[in-house]
């Protein structure tokens, strides 16, 4: 049996969160979630954001953390899967004691789903 790729993809897997969980969490008005955009370009080069997302860049986000609510699950996202900021926050998170995840297709997923969005000002 592949015993040891069946656990490195399970850990792999537990990293990231699916994009309705999180979507059916805030309709609720009771949501665990905190939806960061760690993206790292200014507001005129983002345009716009997944809605309700608290806009904190990855090369900022150790400064901040005092900032956040322990009692909150942190769902961070960056451009796409394929880049690494995502990553690098939520690492951040876990190692200062947070609960979090990374959002499955990120933006570039979200918006492919049609889900909800606004505009940055």
């Amino acid at each position: 049996m592949n015993t040891e790729k069946i656990n490195l993809l399970e850990t792999y897997l537990s990293l990231y969160i699916n994009p309705m969980d999180v979507l059916k969490a805030g309709q609720t008005g009771q949501s665990p979630y905190v939806i960061l955009d760690v993206r790292n370009a200014p507001a005129q080069i983002k345009k716009d954001q997944i809605k309700g997302a608290v806009a904190m860049p990855a090369k900022d986000l150790a400064a901040h953390l005092s900032e956040l609510d322990k009692a909150k699950t942190y769902v961070v996202y960056d451009w796409n899967g394929g880049t690494i900021l995502g990553k690098q926050a939520v690492l951040i998170l876990l190692k200062a004691g947070f609960d979090a995840f990374e959002l499955a297709g990120s933006l570039e997923g979200w918006k492919g789903m049609n889900l909800p969005l606004e505009t940055i000002q």
